[in-house]
């Protein structure tokens, strides 16, 4: 098959396929394959909804045990087996071990569902419309999601007014150099202040897409205490930076904090199937029923690779490989940054980095590395501010072996590029 086929029948919207002009068969553990035989490193993961690679085989094996069982495949959100499985496993694997009291919601099964829930159920609970949302975050496309997104490409494509959102700064660029804690606070004691008070404040601790822009742990914690005061509802969408990306299982852990709400969707199904699911404090579960619903909100699938999924996390010591891993990771690409350009600046914890090239002043350098990378065998994306930051994200499982080779051609990409 030639890629006519998707330029001739499919829309224009198709990005990722741009990049990589290729049609793939098949994937297993950090590698992917091409019809004409090629073999590429992964340092994209499904934009990291694969942290247990491709087709992890103790996944995939329960998926094919499921099936050959007649399982339920299409549950709405009657109760199943493999439901109160994912939850029981849930429940008793990450939530409790992390003194995590809360309710599961499941809605559609997709990350920009599961925050348009988190948005929905803050209003309705706080009797407010308005939200804070961060400069530089990424939280999904559809329009209440898309609100909250900075990202003025993505923004534009609504075609219509995003309102009820208020942007506040976070801690990154010329940002960092002010105390926006103090300014956020300052905003909500004033009653002159011309911004309305919000229902909830939706963050990533980590910002992805935003450029792999991590905040501070201390920030964190002052944000836990001010939505506190003022009485204001914390969302943590977890969606990319979750299930052990960041080392713990949720991003969050670093600061010892507890968010009211958290999204989670891409790898919470163990191998990139469909599934995202709301956590939210049992005092804020005034949902009535079917006051958000959805035909696929029980992916029976993903529940039963989800259930897998959690048992790798704890079986294969991912906090302890992402450690192992980061260390190496940042170790190579600093000295990497020393050698070819000082100017370029590195971000990122656990298994998450990016490597900014801003300061460069050469717009057209990313697309050229990104383009170096796949010619060499390597599939890596690019995000951030005007998609300047080449961006990390290989499984977790992923060899320290697969990782140098990986670093080493973005090393060769960057310096073909300079």
């Amino acid at each position: 098959m030639l890629v006519d086929v998707f330029q001739q029948y499919e829309s224009e919207v198709r990005s990722y396929c741009r990049a990589f002009p290729t049609v793939f068969t098949k994937a297993k553990g950090s590698h992917i394959e091409a019809q004409d035989g090629t073999r590429y490193l992964d340092f994209f993961a499904g934009a990291g909804a694969l942290n247990y690679g491709h087709n992890p085989d103790l996944v995939k094996h329960r998926l094919i045990e499921y099936l050959q069982e007649d399982g339920i495949l299409h549950g709405l959100d009657m109760y199943t087996d493999a439901k109160g499985h994912f939850l029981e496993v849930l429940q008793e694997s990450i939530l409790k071990p992390r003194n995590l009291d809360y309710r599961v919601q499941f809605c559609g099964p997709t990350g920009t569902n599961a925050v348009e829930a988190a948005l929905k159920i803050a209003r309705k609970v706080k009797g407010r419309r308005n939200i804070f949302a961060f400069q530089g975050g990424y939280h999904g496309m559809t329009l209440g999601a898309l609100a909250c997104t900075g990202n003025a490409y993505n923004r534009k494509g609504a075609g219509t007014a995003l309102p009820d959102v208020t942007f506040m700064p976070f801690p990154f660029g010329p940002m960092k150099d002010i105390d926006t804690i103090a300014y956020m606070d300052a905003v909500l004691s004033d009653s002159s202040s011309g911004i309305d008070k919000p229902a909830a404040m939706v963050l990533e601790t980590i910002q992805a897409e935003g450029g792999v822009v991590v905040a501070p742990v201390e920030w964190l914690k002052q944000l836990r205490q001010l939505c506190d005061k003022h009485d204001i509802l914390m969302i943590v969408d977890d969606i990319q930076v979750g299930c052990g990306r960041s080392g713990g299982f949720f991003s969050f852990e670093r600061a010892g904090i507890v968010p009211d709400i958290v999204t989670l969707s891409k790898s919470i199904s163990g191998c990139g199937l469909p599934l995202a699911i709301v956590l939210l404090k049992p005092e804020l579960d005034k949902w009535q029923p079917g006051e958000h619903n959805g035909t696929f909100r029980g992916n029976q699938l993903a529940f039963v690779s989800g259930v897998a999924g959690i048992e790798l996390f704890q079986s294969l010591d991912i906090p302890a490989q992402v450690a192992e891993k980061s260390q190496l990771v940042q170790t190579e690409l600093q000295s990497m940054i020393e050698n070819l350009d000082p100017r370029m600046e590195l971000r990122g914890l656990g298994l998450i980095w990016g490597v900014d090239l801003t300061p460069l002043k050469n717009e057209k350098l990313i697309d050229q590395i990104t383009t170096n990378c796949f010619e060499k065998g390597l599939i890596i994306e690019n995000a951030g501010r005007k998609g300047q930051v080449l961006k990390l994200l290989p499984p977790l499982t992923i060899t320290q072996d697969e990782l140098l080779t990986g670093l080493h051609i973005i090393e060769r990409a960057i310096k073909k590029a300079l």
